[in-house]
């Protein structure tokens, strides 16, 4: 195996990988630098194997975005709308059963809600919301509402963050996805998302959660105007959060779409493949605490995602249907992937298929 990093520049990280020793803030630095993608991937391939062994994670899951009407209109969406703009929406409560309602047959386990935040929605249609989705698909999780949500709802009802999730809890809610969270130096955030949550906050949020119990994911936004050092200064803090609670279930890099958002006139390129499997492949070593790294094949394409496979990624996500917010952006893929191409792509790839839940526990393995 050494001959592997012979001339990398890498020996002295591959050695600690390989060793089992956390990788510093330079280490992630220096890999995200680095043009030895090979090593990269074989490194995070490893400790791939080391905790999820040939298995390969997705979901059956059906995605709403119930508004896009929003107070922040962050620099880098193409989805948000101000109230009265062409194309602005509000899905009303009886909307939003009909959708969960649809899936009933689809045997899905995860039902996932996110959208902007929308002045006119008060705490009351969240908790509604819920309960009805609970409702008609009772043995559902619920995996919805970003901490930029959780968040807004506190300040709009001059609640505290636990409260508000305790009583989103109650109606039903079972774990917060991971958005919002973008990047979190102040710098990027007073360019792109100046009125957005600081990344203080976000993770302040995602600390309540895993508070009352409630597990959560992580999300990074790269591909914009963040600097590599930015990067892993995203990663460490999400390290040491997991560290203290040991509450995230999974990560999930988020390649930024450029098209139809107003930072489209900067010129900036779609990321490319090559950085997409670097951002995966050195998540997956620096986040040494994560048990899953999630290569979301809406953003990044399926056949990208199935490579991403041997670079340290253990999640393809899910079958999504109708999402919105990356496809406003110009994401190109299909809004929906059948359960079967999911197999079908796990298994070309030489792993092992294993639909999940939300939590990750196993509803069936090896198709």
């Amino acid at each position: 195996m050494e001959g592997l990093f012979l001339k990398s520049g890498l020996e002295d990280i591959a050695e600690r990988v390989l060793t089992g020793k956390r990788l510093s803030f330079n280490d992630g630095v220096r890999l995200l630098k680095s043009p030895d993608i090979l090593t990269i991937g074989y490194l995070a391939s490893h400790i791939c194997r080391q905790k999820n062994g040939d298995r390969v994670h997705f979901i059956v899951n059906r995605h709403i975005n119930h508004t896009n009407i929003c107070a922040n209109r962050c620099k880098f969406c193409a989805f948000g709308r101000d109230a009265g703009d062409k194309g602005a929406y509000v899905l009303s409560l009886d909307e939003i059963e009909a959708k969960a309602l649809a899936s009933r047959n689809e045997n899905i386990s995860e039902i996932h809600i996110v959208g902007g935040l929308n002045p006119d929605l008060k705490l009351d249609y969240y908790v509604e919301a819920l309960k009805r989705v609970k409702r008609v698909l009772p043995g559902v999780i619920i995996q919805s509402f970003t901490a930029v949500e959780v968040a807004y709802l506190a300040e709009q009802h001059n609640m505290s963050l636990q409260e508000v999730l305790i009583t989103l809890k109650e109606a039903g809610l079972d774990s917060l996805p991971g958005g919002g969270a973008e990047v979190f130096a102040p710098r990027v955030r007073d360019l792109v998302c100046e009125k957005k949550i600081s990344g203080e906050h976000w993770l302040a949020v995602h600390e309540a959660a895993h508070g009352i119990g409630m597990r959560t994911n992580a999300t990074m936004l790269y591909g914009h105007v963040e600097t590599i050092e930015e990067r892993v200064d995203h990663l460490i803090k999400l390290r040491d959060l997991q560290d203290s609670t040991g509450g995230f279930l999974t990560f999930i890099p988020l390649a930024f779409h450029p098209k139809n958002t107003p930072m489209e006139a900067m010129g900036l390129a779609r990321s490319t493949g090559y950085d997409d499997l670097k951002v995966l492949a050195v998540s997956r070593l620096l986040l040494d605490n994560f048990d899953h790294i999630k290569a979301y094949w809406l953003m990044i394409g399926p056949k990208l995602a199935q490579v991403s496979l041997a670079f340290g990624v253990d999640d393809l996500d899910g079958t999504v249907v109708e999402e919105q917010i990356a496809h406003d952006a110009g994401a190109d893929t299909e809004q929906y992937m059948s359960k079967k191409n999911l197999i079908n792509m796990i298994k070309a790839a030489g792993r092992i298929p294993v639909e999940r839940d939300t939590l990750y526990n196993t509803i069936r393995e090896g198709f």
